[in-house]
């Protein structure tokens, strides 16, 4: 399809080498990966301790 005249046509013939929707569509993927790699600034996660501290002592009858 050629968007510039509105009409049905083999693209090759008609010069058209690279169809606008798909270079548009590519363009904006890239500018929003783009984007979110710019805004993210740090990764938090949890570091596994090879220690971990051992648990609490259990409850003793009478304390509140």
């Amino acid at each position: 399809f050629d968007a510039y005249k509105e009409e049905y046509c083999d693209m090759v013939s008609s010069g058209i080498v690279d169809p606008t929707k798909v270079t548009r569509s590519a363009l904006q993927n890239a500018a929003s990966i783009a984007s979110i790699i710019l805004t993210t600034e740090s990764v938090v996660s949890d570091k596994k301790e090879e220690n971990p501290a051992p648990a609490a002592p259990a409850g003793m009858g009478g304390m509140y």
